[in-house]
């Protein structure tokens, strides 16, 4: 024999007199002595001494990663979530037969030894003698369970290479982890924690979700062939993997099924019968696909889980956040309705295309609770083309919001909330021409007055010239709300706005007091929250701030999560008369007219912003608010006017007719069944107002009614355009608003001046007739024949007769 070959033979007696120092080990180990030996192949007696005297006595173990569910209102499954899929069980929910299968497999010997299994040990070292190295291993299921626990809790590279290195040291410190678990836990338990922590391939944690994965059955449920092909894939999780590799896996299987045998735990039948199943029936497979990429409600779930790191409970950094909500096995329940986002989808599927080059979104939420019902857009989830990740309803505090658009005229409802706070009538009337000039005036602000240089803004819609409130806003006539706004001030609007949760969605700051305020240009606005301010209207003045999860539990104990923090925002009185506005846009005519269904009340408000970039309608019932947008997402923003929705161009863009279709079809599904439901009649003070009687003006100079209406508390502004008149030219004509109506304390009254078209022609005056001197009968000389005597008197028998 050549010397090369005797050199590699194996070393018996070294292997002998190794497993004996081992086992010398184990005793001292138990009796929590230092190593007194040395000699081990590669271990020195410092080494040794160091690894053994200042271990830890008892493992400490790491809770189990679990996987965390999402849930709809109802309790469907939205998403999963998990670092491993992992479903804890007791030993009396695993198959007696798996518990069998992997004590044959692994450590035949397991309810028989304590934590070393001497013979395993010895034909371990036998073979790794042989090879030089660490090649097999004589691992105990107690050893292996800490092995697992021990790379459960590494939480750097460099820790998982130390609970995996093939040294003997680890395998010292290992053996000493193994006897503390072993005083600790009885072997039923630590069989019932290996099953549990033990990885079985494809992403499969624990015996129960591997059970689920490759079988659709719990581990309860598991049958002979298939407890051995579980058992069998331990030892290679990918290697055995019986979806890749399937003529392995049951090579593996069927090693496992004859070791049974042979153990006498099932007879020579039962093993044959097994042998000959398939290893696996690939349409039982049930992928348990994790995050919310793979969720039906993906925008949804993305918003939940940003909402689920601002929880403090779950650590103090989105990281610590993250890290938690994928291993804590937490059960979410979400405000998502399941029906209303029925609603919603099959609303954007209607009316929009995933391939259209204009974005559709809508949000839809439950009044006085602020329960984010629905939030539906019509491009799909992904990275592709067409797709995106960019969630179109919410702000952009977190990575997939969007951060909003302009809203447009539906921000006039602030401003009508405003405007009756202060007490100004639904009938107040305000001059409206189709274009005004608003260059150099003052707006005050919370803290000043801002104006523009140049603002000549104009109405989008044929409108009346003297509108009242509620005319204003069934025709969204900008001149109107302008110069209402102009009248109350932009602080109270701002105020309102803030309290009814608007801000602006990409900087996250409040929204800016300008000019155009009221138009919708002071900030980006998403549908959730526009919907969910205009959901306080509809619950008389409640706002909530907006709720996607409304419960969490750990293990069944309920975990603190913020509550829809509820509170008045609006006076019942003020929001009863917004809903009576905007109730009357809905009529036949108006601007949302063509959108009314249904006998419930409805209230709505139509937004669209300058170029056509964006186009909104924001409405309710009392039991369902919802805003919808069509937009441009793509920058540089372009008219939406030629852009293509539903698969072909826009000849228009408007709120009621592009983005209200939107709104309409999802209200009317998520309300169908639902009982009839009305407004509360705002009360005579909020229609008529709290106003003060205005002065009867006609016919007075402009200045001498300018003082007037001063001295009583009014402020004066002339109309620049005479009107057709009776009052005598440059004199008043009428005032808006009128003076039948009343004004509101410090309101600005409008003086039209006549232009006297009308005015009765001036009369010539009769020169008068000089009267005689006193005392001086006139002279009156009859005409001939008349008689100078009455005929008919008895005194004067002549007269008439030539007599006198």
């Amino acid at each position: 024999m050549h010397k090369g070959e005797r050199a590699r033979r194996p070393n018996v007696v070294q292997s002998v007199f190794v497993f004996l120092v081992v086992s010398a080990l184990a005793g001292a180990l138990v009796a929590g002595l230092a190593l007194p030996l040395a000699g081990l192949a590669g271990v020195t007696t410092a080494k040794a001494h160091d690894t053994v005297q200042y271990l830890p006595q008892d493992l400490k173990t790491e809770p189990l990663a679990q996987k965390t569910i999402i849930q709809a209102a109802d309790g469907t499954t939205i998403a999963t979530l998990y670092q491993e899929n992992r479903t804890p069980v007791t030993l009396k929910q695993i198959s007696p037969i798996m518990l069998q299968a992997i004590v044959a497999i692994e450590d035949d010997r397991f309810y028989q030894h304590g934590a070393l299994d001497a013979k395993g040990t010895l034909r371990a070292m036998l073979r790794n003698q042989s090879s030089g190295g660490v090649q097999q291993g004589g691992s105990s299921i107690t050893q292996q369970y800490v092995k697992l626990t021990l790379i459960n809790k590494a939480r750097t590279p460099e820790e998982v290479k130390a609970a995996t290195a093939e040294t003997y040291e680890r395998k010292i410190a290992e053996l000493r982890y193994a006897i503390a678990v072993e005083k600790q836990y009885s072997k039923d338990e630590i069989l019932n924690r290996y099953l549990n922590l033990a990885f079985f391939g494809d992403r499969s944690y624990g015996i129960d979700a591997a059970a689920m994965h490759y079988f659709g059955v719990h581990a309860a449920k598991l049958t002979l062939p298939q407890a051995a092909m579980l058992a069998g894939l331990v030892k290679n999780p990918t290697g055995y993997n019986p979806i890749d590799h399937a003529g392995r896996a049951k090579e593996r299987r069927d090693v496992v099924l004859r070791r049974m045998q042979e153990l006498n735990v099932i007879t020579a039948k039962q093993a044959q019968d097994a042998i000959k199943t398939p290893v696996i029936n690939p349409a039982r497979v049930i992928n348990v696909p994790s995050g919310c990429a793979s969720s039906r409600y993906p925008f949804y779930c993305d918003y939940v889980v940003a909402k689920l790191k601002e929880n403090p409970a779950f650590g103090k950094t989105p990281e610590d956040a993250e890290n938690y909500i994928e291993t804590a096995g937490l059960v979410i329940r979400t405000s998502l309705d399941p029906k209303i986002q029925a609603a919603a989808e099959t609303s954007i599927k209607k009316h929009s295309k995933p391939g259209d080059q204009a974005v559709a979104a809508i949000t839809m939420v439950q009044p006085g609770t602020g329960l984010v019902k629905a939030m539906a857009q019509s491009r799909d989830y992904g990275s592709k083309k067409g797709q995106t990740t960019y969630n179109f309803n919410v702000e952009k505090s977190y990575p997939g919001g969007y951060g909003g658009f302009q809203n447009g005229s539906t921000m006039k409802a602030f401003t009508i909330a405003a405007a009756i706070g202060k007490g100004v009538p639904l009938t107040y009337r305000i001059n409206s021409p189709q274009t005004i000039s608003l260059g150099g005036k003052k707006f005050s602000t919370c803290t000043g007055t801002t104006s523009v240089d140049e603002y000549n803004p104009s109405n989008s819609t044929k409108t009346m010239i003297d509108p009242s409130m509620i005319d204003a806003a069934q025709a969204s006539t900008n001149t109107y709300f302008l110069q209402l706004s102009e009248q109350i001030g932009l602080c109270p609007i701002a105020t309102i706005a803030s309290k009814l949760g608007m801000y602006d969605a990409q900087t996250m700051k409040p929204l800016e007091q300008v000019v155009s305020f009221t138009l919708g240009s002071a900030g980006l606005i998403t549908p959730l929250m526009l919907s969910n301010a205009y959901a306080t209207f509809a619950a008389r003045g409640m706002y909530c701030t907006p709720v996607v999860v409304t419960a969490i539990t750990n293990k069944g104990k309920a975990i603190p999560t913020p509550g829809p923090g509820c509170r008045r925002a609006l006076s019942p009185t003020v929001a009863d008369g917004v809903n009576y506005v905007l109730h009357k846009v809905m009529e036949p005519g108006a601007t949302g007219g063509k959108l009314k269904f249904g006998k419930s009340d409805l209230g709505g408000k139509t937004g669209t912003i300058q170029n056509n970039h964006a186009v909104w309608f924001a409405g309710y019932s009392s039991k369902l608010a919802a805003a919808s947008v069509v937009a441009d997402a793509n920058p540089p923003y372009k008219d939406l006017i030629g852009q293509t929705l539903n698969g072909k161009k826009m000849g228009d863009a408007s709120g009621s007719g592009t983005a209200g279709p939107i709104w309409e079809t999802a209200m009317q599904l998520a309300l169908r069944g639902l009982p009839t439901s009305k407004f509360v009649q705002p009360d005579d003070k909020t229609i008529r107002g709290n106003v003060k009687d205005l002065p009867y003006l006609k016919g007075m100079t402009p200045v001498d009614a300018t003082a007037k209406l001063l001295s009583m508390g009014f402020k004066a502004a002339i109309s620049p355009t005479p009107v057709d008149s009776d009052a005598p030219a440059g004199t008043v004509a009428s005032t808006t608003p009128r003076q039948e109506d009343g004004a509101p304390e410090g309101a600005t009254v409008t003086l039209v001046l006549s232009n006297g078209s009308k005015a009765p022609p001036p009369t010539v005056p009769t020169p008068p007739i000089t009267p005689p001197p006193p005392g001086t009968p006139p002279t009156i000389k009859p005409p001939p024949g008349f008689p100078t005597c009455p005929p008919w008197d008895p005194r004067y028998p002549k007269c008439g007769r030539g007599g006198r």
